[in-house]
């Protein structure tokens, strides 16, 4: 993988360092091996007890948390060396993995044994995700950090779409030997980790309310990086249709599993196309702000057209734009906060963004659900386009300094 790696970033004439190498290398582990462990789990823990409300057991175990310890997860990321948290993170995932073969390959299976080692695996993700996010900017120059940015979200947007495809054939292949194989992608992140220079910490401030609410003091006094977690939240909570997708599969296009398996790949090529035309070419825009804005209107529009597809190949080239303008949105809205948070803070602000993105992602996927069960999948899309637009909208209004960004690196002048 570092090979690869070190191969396109040559290509891409982006004079990165190895440290970079290295540290992505470590962060596309991590989301692999976090994916397939989740697909794997939920198919096995289904295959021994039956009961469909295991699988929600599963998320619910494991965001539980990441909800409740966001506030401390922060402020260690601000106040402890990010390197050593990354490599005590990896280790302990590595405990935990281990822990995790030994109860699914056991005799005699015990359900809650595996669910608290889920939560053990959530309070790492925890510490580890605001961790990811913020020591990015310890590692890569300031001059470098949009095209870093851009490769890094490409990179764990790869590894979070193959995880399930894995998953699927390591499961079929060698069942419960799995987890064996993610306790050995766990100590490849390690040694990842290990690797990196010495990330000194960024601040020494003493315990106490004032410092661990620090990221929302700073969001609510900050509208552009504020605007930018908000407007991530709502487009993703409102406007996602990934849930949707096998209803289209089997009932609206009646393409089959293979269709589904096509769909469920659009949007992540579309990302990956995106992600590298950025890293390759584009550090910046001249007008962020209202770059930013049409990305998310495009967004909306891919959903609408997606509501609205009765052919594979039309849903196809939606999701695959719904994907592209994701992207391309991810990556402005990565790089304005990183600008624009100063060090000493971004590991607060990234546990708020943790908490978006977790809330985001879950609860997107049950209003999907939800709207569908009541109104039908169509309509439960064409009213997420129409919200995803709606909130691009007001956004562009009431997020004003944002609009008028100039450049992801500094401020309105």
């Amino acid at each position: 993988m570092m090979v690869l790696c070190r191969y396109w970033f040559y290509m891409s004439n982006l004079q990165l360092t190895s440290s970079f190498y290295r540290f992505l290398a470590g962060r596309a582990l991590f989301s692999l091996v976090e994916s397939v462990l989740l697909v794997a789990v939920g198919w096995h823990l289904y295959q021994q007890t039956g009961d469909p409300f295991d699988l929600a057991l599963v998320g619910l175990f494991q965001i539980t948390p990441v909800l409740a310890l966001f506030l401390v997860t922060g402020w260690v990321v601000d106040h402890v060396s990010r390197k050593k948290i990354l490599v005590y993170g990896a280790a302990m995932q590595s405990c935990i993995l281990l822990a995790i073969a030994f109860v699914m390959n056991a005799a005699s299976f015990d359900k809650w044994q595996l669910l608290l080692l889920l939560s053990a695996a959530g309070a790492v993700k925890a510490f580890m995700s605001p961790t990811i996010q913020a020591a990015l900017v310890n590692i890569v120059e300031s001059k470098r950090l949009n095209k870093a940015i851009a490769i890094s979200s490409t990179v764990w947007n790869l590894a979070t779409t193959l995880g399930p495809f894995i998953a699927g054939i390591l499961v079929a292949w060698i069942a419960y030997d799995t987890y064996w194989l993610l306790v050995v992608g766990s100590l490849l992140t390690l040694i990842s980790f290990i690797s990196l220079p010495a990330i000194p910490a960024s601040n020494k401030v003493a315990r106490s309310w004032a410092v661990m609410l620090g990221g929302f003091t700073f969001l609510r006094r900050n509208p552009i990086v504020f605007g930018c977690l908000l407007l991530d939240l709502l487009m993703v909570l409102l406007g996602s249709v990934v849930a949707l997708l096998p209803i289209y599969a089997a009932d609206i296009l009646k393409v089959g599993a293979e269709g589904l398996g096509l769909l469920r790949a659009m949007p992540a090529v579309g990302a990956v196309v995106i992600g590298v035309y950025l890293a390759r070419y584009k550090s910046d825009f001249a007008h962020t702000g209202y770059t930013l804005f049409i990305a998310l209107v495009v967004f909306a529009m891919s959903i609408l057209m997606f509501s609205f597809a009765t052919t594979l190949w039309l849903a196809a080239v939606s999701l695959f734009i719904y994907g592209a303008s994701d992207m391309f949105s991810v990556v402005i809205r990565g790089a304005v906060v990183q600008h624009h948070t100063p060090d000493e803070l971004r590991g607060r602000v990234s546990a708020v963004n943790s908490i978006f993105i977790a809330s985001s992602n879950q609860l997107g996927d049950f209003r999907a659900g939800s709207v569908a069960a009541a109104g039908g999948a169509v309509n439960a899309a064409i009213w997420g386009g129409i919200s995803a637009l709606l909130v691009a909208v007001w956004g562009a209004y009431y997020f004003k300094d944002l609009r008028k960004l100039k450049s992801s690196q500094t401020a309105n002048h």
